[in-house]
């Protein structure tokens, strides 16, 4: 079963991240550069929160807020749903699942080492698959 190391190993560990005092457009221009849908909210070393698409949609569109006058402070989310590196794919993906998340900040020991998505873990699960089906043709065809 692979981990959440795993995934980190092969994707890499790069962090993309904001201050809360960050506008909000700011952060969706970097989501933009970056063509991702999250990004970490950091107060130097410590996470503090996330900032996705769903928030900027749900805080800041819907309720008819500036994006250029809005701090990311006002839309985080600040109760992170965060995960260790030796977390499997299957806890993460049941993780993600059950409370509708689509990022996961991997801290080792409080400190950030990486994020995984939903797609990160459906491509580790959809490659895990292949090697069985792999194993089991060469298997059958002896």
């Amino acid at each position: 079963m692979k981990l959440v190391s795993d995934i980190l190993e092969s994707k890499g560990s790069e962090i993309w991240a904001v201050k809360p005092d960050n506008t909000v457009y700011e952060s969706l221009q970097l989501m933009a550069d970056k063509g991702i849908g999250s990004l970490l909210v950091m107060d130097g070393e410590k996470l503090v929160g996330i900032v996705t698409e769903r928030d900027y949609a749900r805080k800041v569109i819907l309720e008819g807020k500036s994006s250029k006058n809005s701090t990311v402070a006002e839309v985080m989310t600040t109760r992170v749903l965060c995960v260790s590196p030796e977390r499997t794919v299957d806890e993460c993906m049941a993780l993600m699942t059950d409370k509708r998340a689509r990022h996961l900040p991997v801290l080792d020991h409080k400190r950030v080492v990486g994020v995984v998505s939903i797609g990160d873990l459906v491509k580790a699960m959809i490659s895990e698959q292949q090697v069985l089906i792999d194993q089991l043709q060469h298997y059958i065809s002896g």
